[in-house]
């Protein structure tokens, strides 16, 4: 944004709370805002001629800020977590990393499972896509597929997230 003496209009459209004051040269709207102690800010400079505003620059653009870290604190950054496995692997350490995985999905984090094939492994990537078809049927009460199965060089990924709950409707009492 360009503010005062930055802006090079031959002529503008002043506003001032809300209120137009009309089109008039640079020096005069600059006036205008410096007998108010405002600064003149250009808001509009695509506009022929352009708008500008005369308003305090430096607590509009702190109120900005208050909002943005406002909007930030509101919100909680979902990270990707991931879960690798074998082809190979056991029973019990299957059902551990889908207790693993459920915990992440649990704290809202999406999980990407990874099957890593070693050797000559990578000639059967069907066995993969069946332990990940297994992975996510122990998974599908908390989770939803974003990506589906395929192959990344020597890994077979999928990535779950969390199901988003729609909000409930209250059932209204009848009578």
């Amino acid at each position: 944004m360009r503010i005062n003496e930055e802006i090079r209009a031959a002529e503008v459209r002043v506003v001032r709370d809300e209120e137009q004051l009309g089109v008039m040269p640079v020096a005069q709207a600059q006036d205008l805002a410096d007998n108010a102690d405002l600064d003149l800010v250009e808001i509009a400079p695509a506009a022929s001629p352009p708008v500008v505003k005369i308003m305090d620059y430096g607590k509009w653009k702190y109120a900005q800020s208050k909002k943005e870290r406002e909007a930030r604190r509101g919100s909680k950054a979902v990270e990707l977590r991931e879960v690798r496995m074998r082809v190979k692997i056991g029973q019990h350490d299957k059902d551990f990393k889908v207790r693993t995985a459920r915990k992440l999905l649990a704290g809202g984090d999406k999980v990407k499972v990874s099957v890593v094939f070693r050797v000559r492994e990578i000639t059967h990537p069907e066995v993969g896509e069946e332990l990940l078809a297994w992975f996510f049927e122990q998974l599908e009460d908390v989770a939803e597929q974003e990506r589906k199965a395929g192959m990344e060089g020597r890994f077979m990924t999928m990535t779950l997230e969390p199901i988003r709950k729609a909000p409930s409707k209250k059932a209204e009492p009848v009578g």
